[in-house]
């Protein structure tokens, strides 16, 4: 009962304390607040991802209609084949569909079936279409919007995605038949290098988070110290005080709560507006877990109280004054040091992690959460170890190092959130360097060589002919590798039933394009290469057994496994040479028989692809697109796929995604939280600065004095983080077993620590402005 009535006590102070009281309350509710906002974000990404997830499982394609002997055309069935394209860096998914009987199935979030030549789009990409932004997209949908998808069919508000009725796509086409939508969950496992990198990254991005918070509860210590001085003087006390204070402390912490639940219910409203790195997510998505959100409520007001009792044991608080440790006895130097050891010690006493072994989240968190920690608490120590040596100097300087050496604890709070975010940054794009290359893998393509690979199924009439002129006319193409390319067979069925035909490639094209294929020499048309394979013996040898000069081939591929397919045979010319095989740009030897238009027609090959790798001239605007759309216009369901030398792992780059996101998040907090605490110290010293002013101190003089006040406890404290990130780092990268590779990731990262000084000065100007006035000098 003496804890309530204590704390109840503190409450009413807090609430009913006038102006001082409320514009202390308001600082603190703002400043946990914001903490809060963002815990409640962080504690709905699990649901964020279930719901993305079930969205993106509704609308894939049944397993039983990938069974060829299941997926029958019905009534319902569909024809479909993915017209997938890219504009301007951005995925645009879609289909082009159609129906089979009367009542077709209707993808997830579409009412009704587009008919042919029209199409239902999401509003993102009917938004793009309608905008002058989206007129060469425009180009390559040339399809009347019948229809919007809604929500329950879209991954996120910003997706582009697109639904496409035809009345002439057929399966020889490429078309692929669909009986059913939606499949079950997948269980996707984790490698455990990114187990262990999606665990340091929650720790990264969440203990920022919890400092701030701490710091929050605490802004107007010194004014709250005086109005405990006077509860003293009638009569409470010691532990009285401590209690009453912590009620203070409380009650910004609740109503810290309620504004932080209103800023994530108002944001959330404007999630689907905003977009990072292509991504957004629509606010239903964005709903905390239930345990998650007890336990941030339950927590923040709980941390208040601890931290405040914590806050007040180095604070003697007398009838007369207020006494603060600091001055008379320094900072003790040694449990500070253990925390961050004690971190690293269990980080090491885990173990290197096995590449196939399940990794035990709990010893890492904890560790990473220790050294992290114990950096913060090193920094108050490190900055009054710095700032007791500094001596002399312009009067600016001077100033803000008196003030510094009177009471650091403010500034070392304020800076600690800087630290602890750049010294778990500094660690993850240490192990993010390291491992990089685990997820990386070398296509062995050849961007130099052509930009574009492109396929397709048409092959009727003149289509190859026509493919690769019409590439060649787009405008920004500079050089087209078209080919017309289909499988061969030996003719006839082997003598065993067991073994298996023999078989090679055909490739159908003009000199100037098989001499990027293969060492040819010289060529005319007409001619015709056998293709062999550089130093592979035994593939040359099963080259030869389909290809035998002067012997028939079969060019119906699908002869000897479909019934009532018919047979047709072309005869090798017995004149055609036998060359070396060389690589195309997709990096591949392009092995086989190779010939020349003369010498074989590819209108008359029964099954084939139209193939063409394309050059472009990257200064000319937008080539790119002109070849997406160039593609299109030839056929709806051509696939153009860009040439990489390196492709990235999809988890692994949905890691760095994800990463990015909560970065961004995190460093708009911190720059918040400085800019919030250094407007409470403000407010203050607003009585010292109008005195200062009344005296004849220039403004600019104060002004300067503020950003060094600002600067020396950040540059203190990107010194720690840098340090203490890449011990971090370091040990982490070893759990690994991997070595370090990259020593100089803080640069950018100190670079962005000092960005922030600058703004955070820049934007407290206009208040230290108003409050360097002669009527600060009046007091109640």
């Amino acid at each position: 009962m003496t804890w309530l009535r204590d704390l109840g006590l503190g409450i009413r102070f807090a609430a009913a304390g006038g102006r001082e009281g409320w514009a202390r309350t308001a600082l603190t509710a703002v400043g946990v607040g914001l903490g809060v906002a963002l815990l409640l974000v962080a504690s709905s990404v699990p649901h964020l991802l279930d719901e993305r997830s079930a969205r993106s499982d509704a609308r894939y394609e049944a397993t039983a209609s990938r069974n060829a002997d299941s997926a029958k055309k019905s009534d319902t069935s569909v024809l479909r084949i993915d017209a997938e394209t890219e504009y301007r860096g951005q995925t645009v998914g879609g289909f082009v569909m159609r129906a089979e009987g009367a009542h077709p199935l209707t993808p997830p979030g579409v009412a009704e079936f587009p008919a042919p030549g029209e199409m239902v789009v999401s509003p993102a990409l009917k938004e793009l279409l309608a905008s002058p932004e989206g007129k060469l997209l425009k180009e390559r949908l040339p399809y009347r919007i019948s229809g919007t998808i809604a929500d329950t069919g879209l991954l996120s508000p910003g997706e582009l995605y697109f639904y496409v009725g035809s009345d002439t796509l057929t399966q020889a086409a490429g078309g692929h038949r669909l009986t059913g939508y939606g499949v079950d969950p997948q269980d996707t496992t984790l490698s455990p290098v990114l187990v262990v990198l999606i665990i340091i990254i929650c720790v990264v991005l969440l203990v920022p988070v919890a400092i701030f918070i701490a710091t929050a509860v605490r802004f107007g210590g010194e004014r709250r110290d005086r109005r405990l001085a006077a509860l003293r003087l009638v009569g409470t006390d010691i532990r009285q005080t401590r209690r009453i204070a912590a009620g203070e402390a409380l009650f910004g912490s609740l109503v810290g709560l309620l504004v932080g639940g209103a800023l994530f219910l108002v944001g959330r409203r404007f999630v689907g507006a905003v977009e990072l790195w292509n991504h957004s997510a629509f606010p239903s998505d964005l709903a905390p877990a239930t345990w998650l959100a007890a336990l941030v409520v339950v927590a923040v007001p709980l941390s208040a109280v601890l931290v405040t009792l914590v806050a007040m044991r180095s604070v003697v608080i007398e009838p007369l004054g207020v006494v603060r440790h600091a001055g008379s006895r320094g900072r003790r130097l040694w449990w500070r040091l253990l925390v961050p050891a004690a971190g690293l010690a269990v980080l090491v006493s885990t173990g290197k992690v096995g590449q196939f072994e399940p990794v035990n989240p709990y010893p890492i968190a904890g560790g990473a959460v220790l050294v992290l920690f114990g950096l913060a608490l090193l920094l108050p120590w490190l900055v009054d170890a710095a700032v007791k040596r500094l001596r002399g100097g312009p009067l600016p300087w001077q100033l803000a190092i008196r003030r510094l050496q009177l009471n650091s604890g403010a500034a070392s709070r304020a800076v600690s959130g800087i630290t602890v975010a750049v010294a778990g940054a500094v660690a993850l794009q240490m192990m993010f360097a390291a491992v990089g290359d685990e997820f990386d893998e070398m296509t062995g393509q050849d961007p130099s060589r052509a930009q574009f690979h492109t396929f397709s199924e048409l092959v009727d009439g003149d289509a190859a002919a026509r493919t690769i002129e019409a590439f060649q006319a787009t405008e920004g193409v500079e050089a087209v590798i078209g080919t017309v390319e289909a499988y061969v067979l030996k003719p006839g069925k082997p003598k065993d039933p067991d073994d298996m035909q023999p078989v090679t490639s055909l490739t159908i094209g003009d000199c100037a394009t098989l001499r990027e294929l293969a060492d040819i020499g010289s060529c005319k048309d007409g001619d015709v290469f056998v293709a062999h394979p550089k130093d592979d013996k035994e593939q040359a040898d099963w080259i030869d057994q389909t290809a035998r000069k002067g012997k028939e081939v079969e060019l119906n591929s699908t002869y000897a496994d479909m019934p009532g397919a018919k047979s047709q045979l072309w005869t090798l010319p017995a004149d055609a040479r036998t060359v070396r095989a060389g690589l195309d740009p997709l990096g591949s030897e392009h092995w086989g028989i190779l010939a020349t238009v003369g010498a074989l027609d590819p209108r008359t090959l029964p099954s084939a692809q139209t193939i063409a790798q394309i050059r472009i001239d990257e200064s000319v605007p937008d080539a790119a697109e002109h070849v997406r759309n160039t593609a299109a216009r030839i056929d709806p369901g051509m696939r153009v796929a860009t040439l990489n030398s390196v492709t990235r792992d999809r988890q692994y780059a949905s890691v760095q995604t994800g990463l990015r996101l909560g970065a961004a998040a995190t460093l708009g907090l911190i720059a918040l939280s400085m800019l919030v605490n250094q407007l409470e110290q403000l407010r203050e010293r607003k009585r010292l600065l109008s005195v200062l002013v009344a005296f004849g101190t220039r403004r600019v003089t104060l002004a300067w004095s503020v950003l060094w006040q600002t600067a020396v406890p950040v540059v203190v404290g990107l010194l720690v983080a840098i340090v203490g990130g890449t011990g971090l780092g370091t040990v982490l990268t070893w759990m690994l077993d991997k070595p370090v590779t990259e020593w100089w990731l803080f640069l950018p990262l100190a670079g962005a620590g000092g960005g922030l000084i600058v703004a955070v000065t820049l934007l407290s100007l206009p208040l230290l402005w108003r409050l360097m006035r002669p009527d600060g000098l009046r007091t109640e």
